[in-house]
């Protein structure tokens, strides 16, 4: 346990940061799973639809620092090339 004024509120202040990043995290994998099952359902439109979404929460996970940016990055461009592929192959 913190002994010191100042390490009891660095934890709570750590624990906090921890429910919010924890919740971007999160909803940023619910929408790269929604993308993802989906395609895998041979749903390319709900796919796409989707992908929108997802990117909108990578890239709040990118500028909260909760993601690297290139990250990010990665995340997105597999989606898209997941989503492309499923497309054409419809």
């Amino acid at each position: 346990m913190a002994n010191t004024s100042s390490a009891k509120k660095a934890l709570r202040v750590s624990l906090r940061k921890n429910k919010i990043n924890t919740k971007i995290k999160d909803d940023m994998k619910a929408a790269r799973k929604s993308v993802n099952d989906a395609l895998a359902k041979n749903d390319v439109e709900t796919g796409k639809k989707n992908l929108g979404y997802a990117y909108s929460k990578i890239d709040t996970a990118v500028k909260k620092g909760v993601l690297h940016a290139n990250t990010g990055s990665r995340y997105k461009s597999r989606l898209a090339a997941a989503v492309k592929k499923a497309d054409q192959a419809k």
